[in-house]
């Protein structure tokens, strides 16, 4: 289900988005979504493996590398300036080159290959990024992968980062467009694919998808799928968070997401994007051993390795190692 040619749309921007016309329709990942079980596992087992070792397991560690004092108002997001009062989550400054050394250092002794630094902003400024910049030289240096996550990108900005070696950037679509707006109202989705294709023509890797369980329907689902397969090239890297409903956002009371659903969610990424690492990602830490294990067997294939993500917990390193030496699973 995928086209050899791709056709081009213009952003205000002027970002030249590649999408394939003849790709992943949301009724195709709908479709997928509603095999049975048994079925949809099988078929995302066998395209799993004929891309990947399926029993290795990629790991990153997250650092927060800026919390809190963000000008946005994503729903799911505890870093909102919006809602500081209510959450109590102190803006703080950015971090010092050397915290993150040390934090680099220890995500490799932990056996991270990837270390991501995440800031809460809606976009960097440039004396800001400069900073920014010798970070990931220095975690570069360690021999590790570099990923960041800082919002919005402005115009030269991607090139600055490519040009100190960064490796992947992280920019969610968060969830399908037709929902989009009942998430985040301060910025569009159209502005997350600018700073997407800022990223592409600068010649760096992509970290982009999503997060379930906000209230969304499935076909909301499918459609987001649908959008990050018919990028051209998908993202390299797909996470798939489950929400962790923080108390004091809008979506602190959203339904609970059934634990098959989201093991479908992950079987379908899995199929419609058969090259990309899927990064199981913020919500592992309330996972069952069980439930990952279906994750893994789905073809979720990366993690976030560590005891926090951003301002929410993960699951301990501990219980990683004992889970995945019940599993069989290797470390990339």
């Amino acid at each position: 289900m995928t086209a050899a040619t791709a056709t081009a749309t213009t952003t205000n921007a002027g970002a030249t988005i590649a999408q394939r016309p003849a790709g992943w329709s949301t009724d195709a990942v709908e479709a997928l979504f509603q095999l049975p079980f048994a079925d949809l596992m099988f078929r995302a087992q066998q395209v799993h493996r004929q891309h990947f070792d399926a029993n290795a397991i990629q790991r990153s560690t997250l650092l927060s590398i800026k919390t809190g004092g963000c000008s946005e108002d994503c729903g799911y997001c505890s870093q909102s300036a919006r809602r500081q009062d209510k959450i109590g989550i102190e803006r703080e400054k950015l971090l010092e080159l050397e915290e993150v050394k040390v934090a680099a250092k220890a995500a490799k002794n932990r056996g991270a290959s990837r270390f991501c630094m995440g800031a809460a902003w809606r976009g960097p400024k440039d004396g800001d990024l400069d900073r920014v910049i010798e970070m990931v030289r220095a975690v570069k240096d360690l021999g590790m992968e570099t990923c960041l996550t800082l919002g919005l990108l402005g115009s030269g900005q991607a090139e600055k980062l490519a040009a100190a070696g960064l490796d992947y950037y992280n920019h969610n679509l968060d969830t399908g467009a037709e929902f989009y707006d009942q998430v985040i109202t301060t910025h569009s989705q159209q502005a997350r694919m600018e700073t997407l294709m800022r990223v592409r023509d600068a010649g760096m890797k992509i970290c982009c998808g999503g997060i379930v369980g906000m209230g969304e329907s499935r076909r909301v689902r499918a459609s987001l799928l649908a959008q990050l397969a018919n990028l051209d090239p998908a993202p390299e890297s797909v996470p798939i968070n489950h929400l962790v409903a923080i108390a004091g956002t809008p979506m602190e009371n959203a339904p609970p997401l059934d634990p098959f659903e989201f093991v479908r969610t992950i079987a379908a990424a899995r199929i419609a994007m058969p090259t990309s690492w899927v990064r199981l990602s913020a919500g592992r830490h309330e996972m069952s051993d069980e439930l990952q294990a279906l994750c893994f067997l789905a073809g979720a294939n990366s993690i976030f390795y560590g005891d926090k993500l951003l301002t929410t917990g993960n699951a301990e390193a501990a219980r990683d190692e004992a889970l995945f030496d019940r599993l069989g699973l290797r470390p990339v």
